[in-house]
């Protein structure tokens, strides 16, 4: 390793900062994973209204982190964030799992109970969206290093922050695997009150062990540096402007005897005063004005392939909905007495990760490197189209095994729900997803950090969560819009209550070509795509 191993090693900070983003993941899989089966079992909602709920709330998650970033950016630190923060985030599980002990008396007034649980779910919403990316931030800082970027110009060692970064998304799968094992598993057999209730003293124990580790942390000042207030930067760019075009004259050039032909007409000449000349009177220096257009146009640029990575988050979405209806109606027994709750599949998707990640660096890149003599093996932007081509093909299996079910389905005769197909023919498509997970996702993270300007850094990763977010409002929109055109002759469509009627594997297919699509328009773009470190080295020759 470059610097030697002791440069290479976590200090107790960051440490300490992975635990509790693992607990974090914890108390958030345990709500999210059998959320579905919550909605439709006790709030009695439809299969689809649980489905566009759950995609809909997922995607104001993951796209809040947008609104609320350049804020805590601009006027709060990091340290304070989380802790605003991480209070509504606790206070929105509260009144989750108050929902839930109450729901009895509650649900006699419809309204008011779907309205109060909602709120609780934005609740948990809005505290999300300061507490992660913050968090995430505020781990990196604790690095004894000063580099700014997780890869560095020389993209063929990873550095400090990469083992950071590699360290962190273990510990977030850790406590995603509990969350949704042993969660969903308490939540069918112990009840949706005790099921929401240990993820909420889950996060309460996370962030007392934050607060109480206070005196371990190192607080750097930079990010309170104008340079890395995004908010105030657009503000002053406005401000300035403004300023400068007051300052544009207008003047009306005397007729000359030469030309009284041309008297009659006007011309408007402006002063020769730029746009970005000197600030004297706004007390901010000149960079300050100009900084906004270059981030924008880096944002941008990065724009097509923000684009077609939705389509990999719409597949992201189904496990934790209609994967989980498949898998309802399924045989789920082990034995004659345990009975496996369907969201805990899910967990496979986290062990996949887990267990391959290590692979990924002892195995797969030393192949690569054999065949493409690269040093890396294979870039980012490769990584992340092996993952996507892994998504479709989990889409494609998906399809399969459900038109395998629905055969069987139709040749029996009860109307039980349950059918003699076990529940373990499903765990191709999530572990399929879980290997993609470790291409794509992990992917999008260093290539949003590392393609954004410095002070942008903590945007970089709202930008890789807003994939998701606008993923999940795709799939949530995509399921209003074939239940129209579907169920417009009087039928039930492709998303019927009735699981045997219900034609998913048509649904799965949709999604496969469309990623499929996808995919093409993004292989295009990446051969006329030029990473930052290209254009730099481009602009220094």
């Amino acid at each position: 390793m470059a610097g030697g191993q002791r440069s290479m090693r976590l200090n107790k900070p960051c440490i300490l900062l992975i635990v509790v983003a693992g607990m974090e993941r914890f108390a958030f899989k345990g709500v999210v994973s059998n959320l579905v089966t919550y909605l439709t079992d006790v709030v009695k909602m439809s299969n689809s209204t649980a489905a566009k709920t759950v995609n809909s709330w997922c995607g104001v998650t993951s796209m809040l982190p947008l609104l609320v970033v350049p804020l805590a950016d601009s006027y709060w630190y990091r340290y304070s964030t989380i802790l605003a923060f991480s209070f509504l985030y606790i206070t929105g599980l509260l009144a989750l799992t108050s929902t839930a002990l109450l729901w009895t008396w509650i649900s006699v007034d419809k309204t008011g109970g779907s309205s109060f649980l909602f709120w609780s779910l934005y609740l948990i919403s809005l505290g999300l969206s300061g507490y992660n990316p913050s968090l995430q931030a505020f781990g990196a800082d604790q690095l004894e290093t000063d580099n700014d970027l997780p890869c560095t110009k020389d993209e063929k060692k990873p550095d400090s922050k990469s083992l950071f970064f590699q360290w962190w998304y273990f510990g977030i799968c850790s406590g995603s695997l509990l969350g949704v094992s042993v969660m969903s598993y308490i939540q069918d057999t112990s009840g949706w009150g005790i099921g929401f209730a240990i993820p909420t003293i889950v996060m309460i124990t996370s962030v007392a062990i934050f607060l109480f580790s206070s005196r371990f942390y190192t607080y750097r000042q930079q990010d309170m540096d104008v340079n890395s207030k995004p908010l105030q930067n657009i503000f002053q760019a406005i401000k300035t402007t403004t300023s400068k075009l007051k300052n544009f004259g207008f003047t009306l050039p005397a007729a000359s005897n030469k030309s009284n032909k041309s008297s009659h007409v006007i011309e408007l000449e402006l002063q020769e005063k730029p746009l970005c000349g000197e600030n004297k009177d706004l007390g901010e220096p000149q960079k300050s004005s100009i900084e906004l257009p270059q981030s924008v146009k880096v944002v941008l640029r990065l724009f097509p392939i923000w684009a077609m990575l939705l389509m990999f988050a719409v597949i992201f979405q189904q496990p934790a909905t209609f994967f989980t209806k498949q898998g309802m109606t399924m045989k789920r027994n082990i034995g004659r007495n345990l009975l496996i709750p369907p969201a805990m599949l899910q967990s496979a998707i986290t062990i996949s990760i887990i267990l391959l990640m290590p692979l990924y660096d002892k195995v797969l890149i030393p192949l690569t490197r054999l065949i493409t003599r690269q040093e890396k093996g294979i870039n980012v932007m490769q990584r992340m189209g092996i993952g996507m081509v892994l998504s479709i093909i989990a889409m494609v299996i998906a399809a399969v095994v459900e038109r395998e079910r629905l055969r069987i389905a139709s040749k029996l005769e009860s109307q039980s729900e349950t059918i003699p197909l076990s529940i373990f023919w499903l765990l191709p498509q999530y572990i399929l997803l879980g290997i993609s997970d470790i291409f794509t996702v992990v992917g999008m993270q260093e290539f949003f950090y590392c393609e954004v300007p410095i002070r942008m850094r903590t945007m970089g990763i709202a930008l890789y969560t807003s994939v998701f977010g606008v993923g999940s409002f795709m799939s949530a929109f995509l399921i209003w819009l074939i239940e129209i055109f579907t169920s417009s002759g009087g039928g039930d469509g492709w998303f019927s209550d009735d699981m045997r009627e219900a034609r998913l594997d048509k649904y799965y297919w949709l999604l496969a070509i469309s990623s499929a699509l996808s995919l093409l328009l993004y292989m295009v773009l990446c051969r006329y795509y030029k990473s930052r470190s290209e254009l730099d080295s481009e602009t220094y020759k």
